[in-house]
């Protein structure tokens, strides 16, 4: 090899050393917060799962119209600067005229239509709830959509805010959803992805370009969530640096968090109902007086008091204090009673009892296994044996949504409204997930999403939810008081919809 060619080839590898190591150095400087989270990550496709941490992941990345702030309590516009009723069944949306695409593009009507005929049409979309009011979306100009419901639906934004994801209508025309969704996951958001590895770990990194960040400029530039579904798992790798945010502390390891001197426990109550679920198109529980069994034979009071050390508020229907619509006096109400438990197991037609299988999430929701494993002698006492089933939680989650699990323990978050929550998993072909129903109910939630009139709809959810707690296809257990452990450095406040933004954190120095 001749000296020139020797002294070329050292030039360049030279120039690849150095822009790794500026590169490296950038990276250094950057802010970065990781988190140990337990929900599933499996796909590029933003409209292949529901789950509530994606729903914030995409919304960030990608892009959505709107969200709901706690802090004003209602909604506000992301992507949407406006919006207004123009008759009961007809919504118009205005666009921000600044919005773009992380190519630069213009984020159009065109995307939101677009986004929205994906959300009902794309093969594995698992999120048609969201639009099963919309009868109709049109472009009415550049920047504005008109939505058509099917009928009057006065809670529409919860259906569509946070949980229509806005992709771009024109990377979809030219490669296709694959290529589209995994080699060019161009969004509108204030983040890009760097890195998704399926059931591992998903990283995005800030784009400071974004008007938002312009407005939360101290957003850290990076965010890595990383699947540790045990709990012992996140409390380690938290009080050993290697994550800055554990979900879902256990109240027994909270102290291990609060003796070290770097880390501090950080409390909310979750807008997220857990419940048993009982699919009545199976047997045996299409039985009314089984599922009134069950609810009958759990002692909440005593499971939250030593297991959840009472971290946790009772639910005496689908929702509680501080949610939409709430009933204080909503009937009926099942208190601990095993006796009148066993007298039901019988009158259901079940003299010497019944064996039925119960699955549980493990390591997704607070001692979700704990909780269950205190609930199988309780139902056994009853007659109901019970056998417990621990399937891994991609697995249990995607059998669940396709109707597959005839019993078992679960959550559904974000429930501020709960005219969403009701039809997603009571109203009849609204989601297989417990294939409930009751022309009675369908008629219930209908008129409550035509009622714009507030105390009026609060009266139909009433009468909705004390029909569904009678008929008892769920029985509602408790919404957690949620621990989350963070480095004392990090300033982050989790929402009661458990949507984790970035731009709600910082790192302080």
């Amino acid at each position: 090899m001749r000296r020139k060619e020797r002294a070329m080839i050292f030039v360049a590898v030279l120039t690849v050393v150095i822009l790794a190591s500026n590169i490296s150095r950038l990276r250094a400087a950057e802010t970065r917060i990781s988190i140990g989270v337990t929900e599933t990550m499996e796909t590029f496709n933003p409209y292949g799962d529901s789950v509530s941490l994606m729903y914030s992941v995409w919304c960030q990345v990608l892009g959505c119209l709107g969200t709901y702030d706690f802090d004003k309590g209602q909604h506000v516009g992301l992507l949407v600067e406006r919006w207004e009723i123009k008759d009961p069944k007809n919504w118009i949306f205005h666009l921000r005229k600044n919005n773009r695409f992380h190519d630069g593009s213009p984020v159009t009507a065109e995307d939101v239509v677009h986004s929205i005929q994906r959300t009902r049409n794309d093969p594995l979309s698992k999120q048609r709830q969201n639009i099963s009011a919309v009868a109709s979306e049109a472009v009415v100009d550049k920047y504005t959509v008109r939505i058509t419901t099917k009928e009057p639906t006065a809670p529409l934004l919860d259906y569509l805010f946070d949980r229509i994801i806005i992709t771009s209508k024109a990377v979809y025309a030219k490669y296709g959803p694959d290529v589209a969704d995994r080699q060019y996951p161009i969004g509108a958001g204030p983040y890009k992805f760097r890195e998704l590895i399926p059931g591992q770990r998903l990283v995005i990194g800030k784009d400071p370009t974004h008007p938002m960040i312009k407005q939360y400029p101290l957003a850290p530039d990076e965010i890595v969530f990383r699947i540790m579904r045990e709990p012992e798992q996140r409390i380690t790798a938290l009080l050993n640096n290697e994550i800055q945010i554990a979900q879902f502390v256990p109240p027994h390891l909270r102290e291990r968090v609060e003796r070290s001197p770097n880390h501090k426990i950080v409390k909310f109550h979750t807008a997220e109902i857990m419940f048993l679920a009982m699919m009545p198109k199976v047997k045996p529980w299409d039985n009314k007086l089984l599922r009134q069994a069950v609810a009958y034979a759990i002692d909440r009071d005593t499971i939250m008091k030593t297991i959840l050390r009472g971290e946790a508020s009772r639910l005496d229907g689908p929702i509680g204090e501080g949610q939409y619509g709430y009933d204080p006096n909503l009937q009926p109400k099942y208190t601990y009673n095993p006796e009148k438990a066993k007298e039901l197991v019988k009158q259901a037609g079940f003299p010497s009892g019944v064996d039925v299988e119960l699955s549980t999430p493990v390591g997704r929701y607070t001692l979700d296994k704990q909780l269950t494993e205190a609930m199988v002698p309780m139902l056994t006492a009853v007659g109901i044996r019970t056998k417990l089933l621990t399937p891994e939680w991609a697995t249990l989650w995607a059998n669940v949504q396709v109707g597959k699990v005839p019993f078992y323990y679960m959550g559904r978050g974000g429930v501020v409204d709960p005219s969403a929550a009701l039809s997603q998993y009571f109203e009849t072909g609204a989601s297989p997930r417990i294939g409930y129903s009751n022309p009675k109910l369908d008629e219930l939630l209908a008129a409550e999403r035509q009622a714009f009139n507030p105390e009026k709809r609060k009266k139909l959810l009433s009468q909705a939810m004390s029909l569904i707690t009678e008929e008892a296809p769920a029985h509602f257990l408790w919404r957690h008081q949620l621990l989350f452990g963070m480095a004392k450095n990090i300033d982050y406040r989790p929402l009661p919809s458990e949507r984790i933004y970035a731009w709600n954190m910082k790192v302080n120095k």
